[in-house]
């Protein structure tokens, strides 16, 4: 296999819905479209932010299907697979191989707390089945299931692995994984507020929230890492950080849909339980979005 070497910004875009809890394909097109003119990398639909949880699987194939259409080819598109059992994790990834998806995001486990063995192994059926370009989703935080630097080497036999989305909240892991595999996978950091740290590492790539909103000023992030520009990448990352922070919270998707608003991208209908903020909440998010909008680097503005 042929190894795409993703790198770059690659957000977990949201997924659009009607205010009745439909999904809104020409939104969520919309949203895509503006993110690629403004010179994303690729993108993952139906993660933790694509409210994939609150999807069926009809559902997520079906953002699926919308991503591949609005990208046109011009970035790779990943599926991010999280179902609650393998044999589900099939179903879809035969479905989306179908659409042509270009590879995908993969979860060892969700709900149930898995152990290493039974992780990998669940990694490695669904990489199989695929046969296509498999980026691991690892985060011990939110899903209390941990693939260690030493998991990721005995997973390195497996040819269909290329990445690993790191999302521990340690940032030593980055330097822990690159001695331990060296540049065997593409590192992806997946703490919006790790960002800068994470590239200064040696990150190939961020898995982006705020970017979907401030694509091109994410994009320009990583672009100054990359070119060694380290002082003027860090006053465009304390520009962002009070916004990055917002990913970082169990209320990522209400947060992160109030940003799209503010900012004229897209709405905040979300699906139920969910339900967008109110009062205190909702006022802190809207002083911080605003407060950076009033400093917003105009050199590294996104285009509407």
């Amino acid at each position: 296999m042929n190894n795409p070497r993703w790198q770059g910004i690659f957000p977990a875009i949201t997924t659009k819905f009607h205010a009745d809890e439909t999904i809104d394909a020409q939104g969520t097109a919309k949203h895509i479209d503006f993110q690629i003119r403004n010179g994303i990398h690729g993108l993952v639909t139906c993660g933790s932010l694509g409210e994939a949880s609150t999807l069926t699987l009809a559902e997520k194939l079906e953002v699926t299907r919308i991503a591949i259409e609005a990208a046109k080819g011009r970035i790779p598109v990943l599926a991010n697979v999280s179902e609650t059992s393998t044999r589900e994790a099939l179903r879809f990834i035969e479905g989306a191989n179908k659409l042509g998806v270009d590879g995908y995001m993969v979860m060892p486990a969700v709900i149930y707390v898995a152990d290493a063995r039974e992780a990998m192994q669940n990694v490695r059926t669904m990489a199989e089945a695929a046969q296509k370009p498999i980026m691991i989703y690892n985060n011990p935080v939110a899903y209390r299931v941990d693939l260690k630097p030493e998991h990721m080497q005995e997973l390195s036999d497996c040819e269909w692995i290329v990445a690993i989305k790191e999302s521990t909240d340690d940032i030593r892991r980055i330097t822990d994984l690159r001695n331990t595999v060296g540049d065997r996978y593409q590192l992806f950091l997946g703490v919006d507020d790790l960002a800068y740290e994470g590239l200064a590492l040696g990150c190939d790539g961020l898995l982006a929230g705020v970017g979907c909103s401030f694509p091109r000023e994410t994009v320009a992030l990583y672009d100054l890492m990359k070119a060694g520009q380290f002082a003027e990448a860090l006053k465009l990352y304390q520009w962002m950080t009070p916004m990055l922070h917002l990913d970082v919270s169990t209320k990522l998707v209400q947060n992160l849909k109030l940003i799209d608003v503010l900012v004229g991208t897209g709405t905040e209908h979300v699906r139920r339980p969910r339900l967008p903020l109110v009062g205190a909440e909702r006022e802190f998010v809207t002083q911080v979005v605003q407060k950076a909008l009033a400093n917003r680097p105009e050199k590294y503005r996104s285009i509407a």
